[in-house]
């Protein structure tokens, strides 16, 4: 599973409980982790996490933020690439759905891209949103007008799931099934 978070802590320690709860429901499923490589935030504390619960983490991250990032170097495998675009790209390859925890612009562009590559129908693996205390209600708030405006398609809408619980959102992953899509949009398809 491949999942989004911040490289910061974030102001509520509920944050790293949910990053540890998702690593323990995870690894009870014997699912491994794919994420960003970091040792620090979010990041850091799920994969600690996954290791401690005896799971299976593997970072990728671009050379020029492993150093910034501080690289985990205690992962089952690091994946150091040249660049973000590389980045991003081999943890698709890497990951059967997607979850993002709570972060920020990297993580709202990551879900963000992969959601986009699914209405694209570049894949039809699951995504969701870790809705930890409320923090993407906003987010949330703004995809219905999306729909309601006719931005985003409700063909579409089943793409991007969420939960409160780590539990309750990769049951949902389990019984997921991709809308089918088409390359091109028409006028019909707003």
């Amino acid at each position: 599973m491949c999942v989004y978070c911040g490289s910061s802590p974030g102001k509520s320690p509920a944050y790293g409980d949910a990053a540890v709860a998702l690593a323990q429901e995870l690894c009870a499923r014997n699912i491994g982790l794919v994420y960003g490589g970091a040792a620090v935030g979010v990041m850091g504390t799920l994969a600690d996490a996954v290791l401690e619960a005896g799971g299976e983490a593997i970072g990728v991250i671009p050379k020029s933020l492993a150093v910034k990032e501080l690289a985990h170097d205690k992962l089952n495998e690091l994946h150091v690439v040249a660049s973000m675009h590389e980045r991003k790209a081999m943890m698709e390859e890497l990951a059967d759905g997607f979850i993002a925890l709570p972060g920020g612009w990297g993580t709202l562009e990551e879900v963000f891209e992969i959601l986009t590559w699914a209405q694209l129908g570049f894949h039809d693996k699951p995504c969701g949103l870790l809705n930890t205390e409320g923090y993407y209600d906003q987010l949330l708030g703004f995809l219905e007008n999306a729909f309601t405006q006719r931005f985003v398609n409700e063909l579409y809408r089943p793409m991007l799931m969420q939960a409160e619980s780590p539990a309750a959102l990769l049951n949902q992953f389990a019984t997921y099934r991709a809308p089918k899509v088409r390359k091109w949009m028409g006028e019909d398809d707003l």
